[in-house]
């Protein structure tokens, strides 16, 4: 199925930060006439745990049987960017880069091709060349599903969130499920509409079958449960996602939150040094590293590991600095912080690029230039407590009427904690 990036959309996302995972059916249609093709590439239908029909390993053993598949090619490059996202490893991408350029090669234009490479510039940050190749699809296909769910991810993070709901809207005629639904739910989000964006998710679950598709939905139940601060449902979505696939990590990293947010500090380090350790995503280490500073422990290794990541990530062309911007602003430079985040908002001015801007520009002694962007970042509707702890601050600093917007935090999330802010970001 379709992923539904992560909230930081950071795909990382995935993040992680967070990247589309490309369904492609594989195979071509007899024209007639023409030669009968070989027989159709497995298609990669990929789950949110990365179980695929049309395995990498499977793919590989056919490519060294038919070298000019275009299908099979383009296939691998997408199970190539799905384990990017699925592993936090990068060095996936050049090997999804070279995969899809030679399928584009052996059949110019083609659409499962064209859409790998879009759903490739997403995991990479490069989100307008995402939108432009998602385009170049959509008018090589018009009904397929797929594009369309790049293309709203990308114009999600470029802050084109009309454009967003469109291909969204789109989307779901085509092909209503879980890839659809959860873009949906996450859109409705993104406008302040809770109980749209849990009906969505309600809906996908109905249609999930894949045990990861499943627990993707009950991870993403759980996420907004705990960001309206009611952590005992979070806590139960989040089980329910481990019951499902107990490899889901996200789901674990969950239970981590939950027990950092409701005090259980020395469980949530013990957990969270699991979930690192087999999936040290950036977002997952800094919140581990908060989580360690509020014991009074040493966090050094995990920042250190932050910075290895950082330079992994850029060495494989992926630029996620609204994550560094985010990370300097809270533990770091704020002047640092600044350059990160406007790197990143000039590129992808989404609302959380507008926040980070903020925040950084705050810090770093500049609240009067911050202002504008806080008010950006909260223009929308989204019940964001942290956004909305971000504008307090800063109206509080020039001394402008802060009430409105402290009064948001609580609104949104009673059990808000300004002292574990990663915690609290919308993953």
């Amino acid at each position: 199925m379709l992923e539904l990036p992560t909230k930081k959309r950071t795909v990382g996302v995935i993040a992680g930060a967070f990247v589309a995972a490309v369904v492609l059916t594989a195979g071509a249609t007899l024209i007639p006439g023409s030669e009968a093709p070989a027989p159709a590439a497995p298609a990669v239908a990929v789950g949110s745990n990365g179980s695929a029909p049309g395995s990498i390993p499977a793919l590989q053993a056919r490519l060294k049987r038919l070298p000019k598949d275009d299908s099979a090619w383009a296939a691998l490059g997408a199970a190539y960017v799905q384990q990017a996202r699925i592993t936090g490893d990068p060095s996936f991408y050049p090997k999804a880069e070279q995969a899809v350029a030679r399928s584009l090669e052996l059949k110019p234009g083609n659409f499962a091709g064209l859409t790998g490479q879009a759903a490739l510039a997403a995991g990479r940050h490069d989100f307008a060349a995402a939108v432009r190749l998602a385009d170049q699809a959509v008018a090589a296909n018009p009904y397929g599903p797929v594009a369309y769910g790049v293309l709203a991810d990308a114009h999600t993070q470029l802050g084109a969130y009309d454009q967003a709901t469109k291909a969204i809207t789109r989307m779901m005629e085509l092909a209503p499920g879980v890839s659809s639904f959860t873009r949906a739910s996450y859109d409705a989000e993104l406008h302040g509409d809770q109980v749209t964006a849990r009906r969505m998710l309600e809906y996908a679950l109905r249609d999930a079958y894949l045990p990861g598709d499943v627990a993707f939905c009950q991870h993403y139940l759980g996420e907004l449960a705990v960001h309206s601060g009611d952590f005992e449902r979070a806590r139960e979505h989040y089980r329910l996602a481990l019951a499902a696939d107990p490899r889901f990590v996200p789901a674990q990293a969950g239970l981590a939150r939950v027990a950092a947010l409701t005090g259980n500090l020395t469980e949530a380090a013990d957990q969270y040094a699991s979930v690192t350790g087999r999936l040290p995503l950036t977002q997952y280490l800094v919140e581990y590293g908060e989580v360690l500073e509020k014991l009074g422990r040493d966090a050094s290794g995990q920042w250190r590991l932050l910075t290895a990541q950082r330079g992994l990530m850029r060495a494989n062309g992926v630029y996620d600095d609204v994550t560094w911007a985010e990370f300097e602003a809270d533990h770091g430079n704020p002047a640092t912080a600044v350059t990160y985040a406007r790197a990143e908002y000039d590129r992808n001015p989404s609302v959380i690029a507008a926040d980070a801007l903020a925040w950084a520009l705050h810090r770093n002694g500049d609240s009067r230039q911050a202002l504008p962007y806080a008010k950006e970042a909260t223009a929308t509707g989204w019940r964001n407590a942290l956004f909305a702890h971000h504008r307090a601050e800063i109206e509080r600093a020039l001394d402008l009427p802060a009430a409105k917007s402290e009064a948001l935090v609580t609104t949104y999330n009673p059990r808000f904690d300004p002292e574990l802010p990663a915690l609290q970001r919308f993953s």
